[in-house]
């Protein structure tokens, strides 16, 4: 390893390998909670893991260069990172949502109609509003991408004014929305404790281990977003500064223009290479924190115990205890949040 400009440098295989990893570990519990139907939980796993992946793929095809290989495929690439940053404190805001609810239900029976009507308003959370955000960064983008040496396609945001209403501040509005849900959520537990089982019970697919379990997530996710939004925003303030807004002919002049930097470039700038380090190294992040939380717990121990007697089966083999001491019910819980991608 070397430092250029006092910013650890490392092979990029490295974070090929851990971004695939992420992508794994986000989609394995994905199909027991499909089946329990945890909107928020599910969108916080698929917008992660799809993350993991873009960035994987871009890892991969941009590894030492930066041509231009893939134009179509970076137009949606990046697209997609300007919609994932907002979609994992999103995902987060439908968590701490149905948690707050549950701890402040005044009826135990939930019907299809309030369930259906739930699923409903978490797709347009964690759906709608990281579509909408695609929408809106076009009109401050500035050209149609960057790419960087190493880490493939990347968004460009004209730095005006318009910049922090469309796109910037997102991830810190829907953070702090998040923060006022979980301190509600915690507040109405702490006062009605007897009543929480009974509120649970209602909840099939919801326990009491997986409730916590929920809201540590939350919490996490929201005591880093919140400051690491705050970061972002004071990079792109004192990075640069802000430019005029001149109107929609000014700022889209030349849009098909693709700027190209080599890994020596950007490393030469510390702003922009820890920028970019963070906002890619943080969907990874994430992806492990959740896996921490939700991977080793009993449901997922259950589902690996299947999927083991599955395939002996298959294989003609006996697993006998086998199996039975592989996973801890505890995990390791990295410090981990999710940042948005810088311009």
């Amino acid at each position: 390893m070397s430092t250029d400009s006092e910013i650890l440098t490392y092979p990029n295989w490295v974070f090929s390998m851990f971004a695939f990893i992420g992508f794994l570990l986000s989609i394995i519990p994905l199909p027991w909670h499909l089946e329990a139907w945890n909107t928020g939980t599910c969108l916080f796993m698929i917008w992660t893991g799809l993350a993991c992946l873009n960035q994987f793929i871009n890892s991969i095809i941009w590894n030492g260069n930066v041509i231009n290989w893939a134009p179509v495929w970076c137009d949606i690439s990046t697209r997609f990172m300007i919609g994932s940053a907002v979609a994992i404190p999103a995902a987060s805001l439908c968590i701490n949502r149905r948690l707050y609810y549950i701890a402040t239900a005044n009826a135990v029976t939930i019907t299809k109609s309030e369930r259906r009507r739930a699923v409903l308003v978490d797709l347009g959370i964690g759906i709608g509003i990281p579509v909408l955000e695609m929408v809106l960064q076009y009109i401050d983008q500035g050209h149609r991408f960057n790419i960087f040496e190493d880490i493939g396609c990347y968004p460009f945001t004209y730095n005006t004014w318009v910049a922090y209403v469309v796109d910037v501040t997102w991830p810190l509005a829907i953070g702090c929305i998040s923060a006022v849900y979980c301190i509600l959520s915690i507040r109405s537990f702490n006062k009605r404790r007897a009543q929480f089982k009974e509120l649970l019970s209602a909840n099939s697919n919801l326990n009491s281990n997986r409730y916590f379990r929920l809201m540590c997530l939350a919490a996490t996710e929201i005591l880093c977003t919140i400051p690491l939004s705050c970061w972002s925003i004071y990079l792109n303030v004192t990075s640069q500064p802000i430019q005029p807004w001149k109107g929609w002919d000014d700022t889209h002049s030349d849009f098909s223009r693709v700027d190209q930097f080599p890994s020596v470039i950007w490393h030469m700038n510390k702003g922009t290479a820890i920028s970019l380090e963070t906002s890619r190294w943080f969907v990874i992040f994430c992806s492990m924190v959740f896996f921490a939380y939700f991977g080793f717990a009993d449901e997922a121990r259950k589902n690996y115990r299947a999927a083991i007697d599955s395939v002996a089966k298959r294989v003609g083999l006996s697993t006998g205890s086998f199996g039975s001491s592989l996973w801890s019910s505890t995990g390791w819980v990295p410090f981990v949040s999710y940042v948005c991608y810088f311009n």
